[in-house]
């Protein structure tokens, strides 16, 4: 006697088994990754709209039906949106889609500009070519971006005539005035008055 089972019977058998695999599947991968996006069986919406690979638009499913559309086609279901009324998900394979996340995020720290802060030393009286040379440099560091901390020192009773060192710093900062703006006053720490300039952005230039 041959037994038959019915097709929902066998349905649901196979969505469990697909279930019980990807579930597996996604635990392994959460171990490793701290920036998981919730998915297949972490999701807890009732109902969800679901968007394929290419971004294309498969309608609100309730989320039995969303996860087994997901293990019917070998690939997970996550939730990109979960603020959306109703909460969005995404039919794709979560490792290649944490791959390809973690590859944009890394080209994108390569594009990040890094902003150095380079130290010019001036004096009370620094003279004029030595200025000139000083002014040069830091109209070049930060042409490039950079930000220059000049610096005067006192020495001795220098000390006494704290207005010479702000002068210096305020003709520097004239000089500069093309490439730089002060970010704040000059500031005395010890026998040493500073003044940091930060480039100027593009749109002030």
């Amino acid at each position: 006697m041959v037994h038959t089972f019915p097709e929902r019977g066998i349905g649901c058998a196979r969505r469990f088994l697909c279930a019980f695999l990807f579930f597996r599947r996604y635990t392994a991968i959460s171990a490793n990754n701290t920036k998981d996006l919730p998915i297949n069986e972490e999701i807890k919406a009732t109902e969800v709209r679901v968007t394929g690979p290419a971004g294309e638009q498969l309608g609100i499913m309730k989320i039995a039906d969303a996860r087994a559309y997901a293990y019917d086609h070998g690939v997970d279901l996550v939730l990109i949106a979960p603020t959306a009324t109703p909460p969005v998900c995404r039919v794709i394979d979560y490792g290649r889609f944490c791959f390809e996340r973690d590859k944009r995020e890394k080209e994108a720290k390569k594009k990040q500009v890094i902003v150095k802060l380079k130290e010019v030393q001036l004096s009370c009286r620094i003279g004029q070519h030595d200025f000139d040379t000083r002014v040069n440099q830091a109209k070049k560091f930060l042409s490039e971006g950079n930000k220059v901390k000049a610096v005067v020192r006192f020495r001795g009773r220098e000390m006494t005539h704290l207005d010479l060192g702000r002068d210096v710093l305020a003709k520097f900062e004239e000089a500069c005035a093309e490439n730089g703006s002060a970010e704040k006053k000059p500031v005395l720490e010890g026998r040493y008055m500073s003044l940091i300039l930060a480039p100027l952005k593009a749109d002030k230039k």
